[in-house]
Parts: structure tokens; C-alpha cells; sequence
């Protein structure tokens, strides 16, 4: 469990610092005093990623050269340094060449009431979805997205000049197709390991009054080395890469229907069934419970699906709860409040 976060020109905060407990952490304060920026300071230290932004660079804060996260998690120090210039690792006081072991320490779940965004945004958001969970099972995957994204977009500068050059464009095509592949394949994995913990957590809290389906549509969706020589027209017209995992689609439905057209408590419900799923799924992998960090959702939620959301949540999950009110807690559930005036 995370026992102490500490915060340095992060967001709003100049230092901040909060200890947590086993068990329930309330987070409590009126809206715009920082509780988010907590919750999201915790998975940046735990995970190197911001679950808001894909920029760390927005989250540094205003006329400040780079950030600072510190904290304990089962008893070792984590230490991230970031600014636009360099970034910075540390283990219990070593400074690491890589991520690879800091990465192995936690795994992390968000739940926040801006997640119908994965139903109504581009597919982009649904990728970083799964990009998220699958860079926590599978250690891997996070290298396998970096080579990708780094051939995408060299390839992209290339297609952009005046006159394309294709020799030079075609030396991507084989790292590009390598690491695609690799996405392809861990995603594919990742959704069909994911359909039956969502739909079982779905089905409990709609009351199984529809039925949740989620489908992972690659692009291509046949041979990716192919499909990339074939789009060398389409690529030249639009000066950019148009086939690749960069444009995979996780299809998501309910009773059949796409669900972008459910209601917002369906789609509420739809993607704390996918988090869920998440949690489930990282448990069942690992041994242990994911830290759940969960930013203002349940004051969005009625009395039934807010039981229903509490009761699903993995026993013994340390969960960091942010909140404007308490009221909604049940009595006699045992909880460490830290009050933000």
C-alpha cells in the first residue's frame, strides 16, 4: 500500500504532503482545492503516467521548471523528478537507468467521474484504456508503445516533407510493423481476459437489465505489413501514417446497440464495469489488490449502484476516495479522513 505521498510543484501545489492507511482514505474538500491533483499525484509517482493528461509536462506548476512526487509503498521509496529537460528516477535512494524495475512495485486502477469520456470520446481514449492496464500486466507492452509511437512518428516528419522521400519512409516500415504487431496481439488478449469481468461486474451493478459487450477492432484487421505497403496513396495524400494499432477501435455496446446511445446512468454504469474489470483482472494476475484511486464518483451514483460499486470493489484494496461531502459512506464503514480546506 502507498503509505506517504508528497507533492512538489505539482498542479496547484507548491509542497503538500498527506499519509494514508490501510483500508479507505476520504480525501475531502470543496471542488478546486486539490483533491484530484492528489489522486493523480499518486499515479503519477506509482506509474510514471497522469490517468488526466498525456502530457506530464501540464501538470507542472505555472512558472515552474519540473515537478516532484515522493512516497512509500510497501516500505520502498519512490522518487520522480520530471521537467521539460530531463526526468529522473529513484529506488529507495538509487537512481534507476530505466523503469523497469520501479514499474514492478504497484498497480494502480482509476475510477473518476469524467470516465464516460471513454464511451463519447475519440478512439484514442478507449486505446489509452487499455494502454494503461496492459502496460501493468504485461512489463513488455510499455516498450513495445514506445517503439511504436517513436516510428509512427519519425515516419510521419518523412511524409510531411515536400516531396516524400519512400526510401527513407520504408526504413520505419519494418520497426513500425515489429512493434505493431506486439500491440495487436496484447491487446487482443487484454479485451478477451477483460469481456467476462466486465460483464459479471455489469451485470450486478445495472441489475442485468442489459448486456455489456466489448470488442477490440485492430487496424488493419489482417495482415499489418501488407495493409501498410498498400496504403502508401492514401499515406502520400495525407502526408501521415493511416494504417496501424494508433487507430485500433475497442468497440464497446449494450444489448447490442453501440453504446453511445445508452442513457448517462448506462453509460455510467458501463465504464465502472470496465474499471472493475481492470481491478479484477490485475488481482487475479498478481496476487494482490491494485491501489484504487477513485476521484469523486460516488456522488454521481444512486443509492443502488453506489452499494452496488462498493460491494464489487477487490476486498482488501487500499482505495484513496476523493469527495466534496460524506455523507454517502455507510455507517459504520472505517475510513481515514483528510479534511483540504
Amino acid at each position: 500500500m502507498l503509505t506517504k505521498l508528497k507533492v512538489a510543484q505539482f498542479r496547484c501545489f507548491e509542497a503538500h504532503e498527506v499519509c494514508l492507511e490501510p483500508g479507505i482514505n476520504l480525501i475531502v474538500g470543496p471542488n478546486a482545492r486539490g483533491k484530484t491533483s492528489l489522486l493523480e499525484a499518486a499515479c503519477v509517482l506509482l506509474r510514471l503516467q497522469s490517468p488526466r493528461t498525456s502530457r506530464l509536462g501540464e501538470i507542472i506548476r505555472h512558472g515552474q521548471r519540473g515537478l516532484l512526487a515522493d512516497g512509500f509503498f510497501n516500505g520502498a521509496h519512490l522518487q520522480f523528478y520530471y521537467s521539460t529537460e530531463r526526468k529522473k528516477l529513484a529506488l529507495d535512494s538509487v537512481e534507476q537507468r530505466t523503469a523497469t524495475e520501479y514499474l514492478r512495485l504497484a498497480r494502480v486502477v482509476w475510477f473518476s467521474n469524467t470516465d464516460v469520456q471513454i464511451i463519447r470520446d475519440g478512439g484514442d481514449t478507449r486505446r489509452r484504456f487499455l494502454d494503461f492496464v496492459a502496460m501493468q500486466v504485461d512489463p513488455l507492452y510499455r516498450s513495445a508503445l514506445r517503439d511504436y509511437e517513436r516510428a509512427v512518428r519519425s515516419r510521419n516528419i518523412l511524409l510531411k516533407a515536400p516531396v516524400p522521400r519512400w526510401k527513407e519512409i520504408q526504413a520505419f516500415d519494418e520497426p513500425l510493423v515489429a512493434a505493431g504487431l506486439r500491440l495487436i496481439e496484447a491487446r487482443a488478449a487484454l479485451t478477451t481476459a477483460l469481456r467476462p469481468l466486465a460483464q459479471l461486474a455489469h451485470n450486478t451493478i445495472s441489475g442485468a437489465r442489459e448486456k455489456l459487450d466489448l470488442e477490440y477492432s485492430p487496424n488493419p484487421p489482417e495482415n499489418f505489413a501488407t495493409a501498410l505497403a498498400s496504403a502508401r496513396p492514401e499515406d502520400t495524400r495525407l502526408r501521415q501514417t493511416t494504417v496501424g494499432p494508433h487507430r485500433d477501435e475497442l468497440v464497446l455496446s449494450l444489448s447490442g446497440r453501440p453504446a453511445t446511445l445508452g442513457s448517462e446512468g448506462q453509460q455510467r454504469t458501463l465504464v465502472l464495469a470496465l474499471r472493475l474489470a481492470a481491478a479484477r483482472l490485475l488481482e487475479a494476475h498478481f496476487g494482490t489488490p491494485p491501489l484504487l484511486l477513485l476521484d469523486d464518483i460516488f456522488g454521481e451514483l444512486d443509492g443502488a449502484r453506489r452499494a452496488a460499486l462498493l460491494e464489487q470493489l477487490p476486498k482488501n484494496a487500499q482505495q484513496i476516495i476523493t469527495t466534496t461531502q460524506r455523507e454517502w459512506l455507510p455507517a459504520g464503514l472505517p475510513a481515514q479522513v483528510i479534511t483540504l480546506p
